[in-house]
């Protein structure tokens, strides 16, 4: 009889479970049975098993009956990734490797009926989640997830090509082994800097004109704010929306891990990314599942895959009611918790929100040529899309004007994105070094605690009582105030940074 123990992780969230895989070889009638909540895809890694043994040259002990248990039992398992541990815990098993030195590797990695080793997904959400369980272990994985696991700083990461280079770089002493592939090598720690520089062909100053929208972005750029740009079609918000990713501040390490993490859920990161702010931008028919996530086991939505990156929605009130506010949360608490029958999940969701959305139906309120054709009844109906609570927690509300021609050809260009950036990004700093946290982060304490002018705080409480605002939004105005401030390197919260935030919160109306 043979037993092995081999180390292996599932994904649950961004945490990573730790699971044995136990193999028993006992005798009695040939069988091969797998247990311990294991999906259909998990239990498909029988024939997959089988096939990558015998086609790498290695023996499989077909007389024997052979059983895998997924430990612990109640926790549920899916994906390919046991493939590869369930393949090393029977040649340890059936003294094909060493035993003792298997123990000291975690192993994931999709099997071909070959034996080559094919990628998974979560690699670095894995090792992301492995390492804070304080686990001191190697990791063996194949190409493609090894690299993405040696992103993470003092990560042991092994990657191996096939079934062979495992057992070639794990055969007992002196045991004869087929010839490997010369796929296993160590995968050093990735050094790249973390940086977020403009994109070359999306670059602010190729925006003429709208002087107030830029200043709008600079401002939610430094503070990670929220913002809805409305204006009729044509006027360049879209343009504007799809620049603000390139004058953000640029991620910590750790933020570039979490964001990076958070794709690699979703089979979706590209090492060229990294360190690199996400950019989303569901389609307006993306139903609440897609944008919040979902299935069994919960998956990463847009917004969780937005985390420390930017979630752009273009046609706001075109997305269903039931999408719209289920970003009410997320937006206020930075996280979105999923709850099914069989499986719960907690995802990070520290988004920065930017939205736009025309006027009216027919896009031209407020416009002189060409009129709008919406009833004051088409156009309440058509606003009160977006509830109160919802633009309640939206910080910036800006007006983007249709330009005339003459103006958006004789215009001159403005500042570019590195420019504005170094200023986003000397404001962030000022406010982490401060306060702690970014200023759209301030909690109520910390808000009292701003320094304020008088003046300043007079008019803000006058403005609150005469549009009836709320505490939340009083609190998302003083926000922003401070973000003005920390743009100007002032002490304190003066009138003129309260008057341009509230000029920045009442554009929407009818």
């Amino acid at each position: 009889m043979g037993y092995a123990q081999i180390h292996t992780c599932t994904v649950l969230g961004l945490k990573a479970p730790a699971v044995t895989v136990e193999v028993h070889l006992a005798n009695g009638l040939p069988n091969f049975a797998l247990v311990g909540l294991a999906d259909t895809e998990v239990r498909e890694a029988r024939e997959r098993v089988r096939s990558a043994i015998l086609n790498s040259g290695l023996e499989f002990p077909s007389n024997k009956r052979i059983i895998v248990n997924l430990a612990p039992a109640d926790l549920p398992k899916e994906s390919g990734r046991f493939d590869l541990p369930i393949a090393v815990g029977i040649l340890a098993a059936s003294e094909q490797l060493d035993g003792q030195a298997v123990q000291q590797h975690v192993f994931a990695g999709e099997l071909s009926l070959s034996g080559e080793l094919k990628p998974v997904r979560g690699a670095l959400a894995m090792a992301l989640g492995l390492q804070a369980n304080k686990t001191d272990l190697a990791w063996v994985l194949p190409p493609g997830s090894a690299e993405e696991a040696a992103l993470l700083p003092d990560a042991r990461v092994y990657r191996a090509q096939h079934l062979r280079d495992v057992v070639q770089a794990f055969a007992l002493p002196g045991q004869q082994t087929p010839e490997g592939d010369s796929g296993w090598s160590r995968v050093l720690p990735g050094d790249k800097p973390a940086h977020n520089s403009p994109d070359d062909q999306l670059d602010l100053q190729q925006v003429r004109g709208q002087a107030a929208p830029k200043r709008a972005l600079e401002i939610a750029a430094a503070g990670g704010h929220s913002v809805l740009l409305i204006g009729p079609p044509g006027s360049g918000k879209s343009m504007l929306a799809q620049r603000l990713a390139g004058i953000l501040p640029a991620l910590n390490r750790q933020q570039a891990l979490e964001s990076a993490a958070m794709l690699s859920l979703a089979g979706q990161f590209h090492p060229a990314r990294w360190a690199r702010r996400a950019y989303r931008h569901p389609h307006h028919s993306a139903t609440m599942a897609a944008l919040v996530g979902g299935g069994s086991p919960p998956r990463p939505g847009e917004i969780s895959l937005a985390h420390h990156g930017l979630l752009f929605l273009d046609e706001l009130p075109e997305y269903s009611r039931l999408a719209l506010e289920a970003l009410r949360e997320p937006l206020e608490n930075g996280r979105i918790s999923l709850s099914r029958a069989r499986h719960q999940a907690e995802f990070p969701a520290q988004f920065q929100l930017i939205a736009a959305m025309n006027p009216c139906p027919c896009g031209y309120l407020g416009s002189k040529q060409p009129a709008c054709r919406c009833a004051p009844e088409q156009v309440a109906r058509y606003q009160g899309k977006l509830s109160g609570p919802l633009l309640d927690r939206i910080d910036m509300q800006v007006h983007v004007p249709a330009l005339p021609t003459d103006l958006l050809m004789q215009s001159a260009q403005g500042e570019s994105s590195a420019s504005v950036q170094a200023r986003c990004q000397q404001a962030h700093e000022r406010a982490l070094s401060l306060r702690g946290v970014s200023n759209q982060a301030l909690s109520a304490a910390q808000l009292q605690a701003l320094k304020i002018q008088a003046q300043a705080q007079q008019h803000v409480q006058q403005q609150a009582a005469r549009h009836g605002w709320s505490a939340r939004a009083v609190h998302r105005v003083l926000r922003v105030a401070q973000t003005i401030a920390d743009l100007a390197q002032a002490e304190e919260i003066e009138l003129a940074h309260v008057m341009q935030a509230m000029h920045f919160r009442m554009a929407l109306q009818p």
